[in-house]
């Protein structure tokens, strides 16, 4: 996991110091903002995609360069979805995994077979191809103090088990 130096991890303070600026200059005072879950919400949730699609880009592109490059047949691409914030999936042989946000929430992730049937991932090595029209759902909890805590089946989710999982899941099931 990446180390980020304490003096980024706040740049909070400065939304802080640039919101009383607009303040001043607007004439508007919200005094309520960080009560807001919705809103805290909203900003995890898109948070959390950015640093699930840097983490599964960095992996997709070591993985192409080291089957021969984006020039081979069968390399794995990323595309981000039209028309929202940060979804993204990734293709390869017809399968298609989606990462989309459902609600502020809530994160889901399935494949998406011949453009239409949804499954979901394999959990286990018994498990077949998932459900039909089922996804797994990552959701969020507001915990004390605000802090956000990202939860699978009720368990907390840990980014790189969970990004290590998915890629794997999908480079198997995309091979056939």
């Amino acid at each position: 996991m990446e180390i980020i130096p304490y003096a980024l991890q706040n740049n909070w303070v400065e939304n802080l110091a640039y919101e009383e600026l607009n303040m001043d200059q607007s004439g508007v005072v919200i005094i309520n903002n960080h009560l807001d879950s919705n809103m805290l919400l909203e900003e995890a949730s898109i948070t959390f995609m950015n640093h699930l699609r840097d983490r599964i880009e960095v992996l997709i592109n070591r993985f192409n360069e080291c089957r021969g490059g984006a020039a081979q047949i069968n390399h794995i691409k990323i595309f981000k979805i039209s028309n929202t914030v940060n979804d993204f999936m990734l293709f390869r042989n017809s399968l298609r995994m989606v990462f989309a946000r459902k609600a502020n929430d809530m994160i889901s992730i399935g494949f998406l077979v011949n453009g239409k049937d949804l499954y979901a991932p394999r959990l286990t090595e018994f498990d077949s191809f998932g459900a039909i029209n089922q996804t797994h759902d990552i959701k969020a909890h507001v915990g004390p103090f605000n802090k956000i805590l990202w939860k699978f089946q009720g368990e907390d989710v840990d980014l790189d088990a969970m990004v290590r999982h998915y890629v794997t899941e999908f480079i198997r099931q995309s091979a056939k």
